[in-house]
Order: C-alpha cells, then structure tokens, then sequence
C-alpha cells in the first residue's frame, strides 16, 4: 500500500485528445491525481464538475488536475465536452495505474460485492512523491478540500 512520503509510482497512459501521459511530465508542479469509478454517473460528474469549477484557482497555485478512470479514451472525450471539463483525463482500461496506486479494490453495494475503482485523491508534490492520499472522498467537497489543505 502506498503512503505519503513515497515516489508515486511512474506511468504512461493515453488522455481523451490521444496524447501520451507521464507522471514524469510533471516535474516541478505539483499533482492532484484523482482515482474515479466512471465517466457520467451522478458522483463521478459532481466531482468532475467540482475540479472544472475550481480549476482557475489549481491553475493560480501551478497546480495540474488530471484525473483517471477505466473509461475509454472516446468515453472521456463525451464526458469533458459535455461537462465542459479543462483538466486532463487519463484512460487506463488495463488498470495499470489504477493497480499501481491501489485503487482497485472490493467493494459492497446494496449486499453486493465486486471489484472496482475505489474514489481516491493524491496529491504529488513538484519532486514526483506521494504528499497526501485521500482515500473514499466526497465527490461533491474533494476539489474544496484540496484548495483548502493546498493554502
């Protein structure tokens, strides 16, 4: 399980315009990475809409919003333009980020139990290490929380 003060680990995946994303790309800023279930369902679009929301002030701190799901990269793509959404979105359809950073996991709903995309948040300082994890967060308050831990 990974915890603060750890490198967080290195990947390299496709966004919704087709580009190829590094972790690495980002050195020097700091990184709100956020783990989501799927694209277009009440939570996951309260918390997207909250970033999109607050984006102008992540970009005032130097700080990128990039987050990542199982979805495909035509499923963020109808996502961001219907939500209008500014920041990055990863596709990572073989979980290979997702499995990294432990987020999937079991999960129970209505008795039920599956595996699946548990809703967490790091934040990545500017040298590329783990400075925050916030695991099973609201999706409507995230954004704010982070704004507000971030001064």
């Amino acid at each position: 399980m990974l915890e603060v003060g750890n490198k967080a680990p290195e990947f390299t995946l496709t966004d919704k315009d087709g580009n190829s994303v590094s972790l690495k790309d980002f050195i020097g800023k700091k990184i709100v990475l956020y783990f989501y279930p799927r694209d277009n369902t009440p939570g996951c679009t309260k918390q997207a809409c909250a970033f999109a929301a607050a984006y102008d002030d992540f970009k005032a701190k130097n700080v990128q919003v990039i987050g990542i799901s199982k979805d495909s990269v035509a499923s963020h793509v109808k996502f961001a333009e219907k939500y209008d959404l500014p920041f990055i979105l990863i596709s990572d359809p073989d979980r290979v980020a997702i499995e990294a950073y432990g987020v999937w996991q079991e999960k129970k709903m209505c008795g039920k139990v599956s595996m699946g995309v548990v809703r967490t948040t790091f934040i990545i300082d500017e040298e590329g290490n783990i400075e925050k994890i916030m695991p099973k967060v609201k999706p409507d308050t995230n954004a704010a929380e982070i704004l507000e831990y971030l001064g």
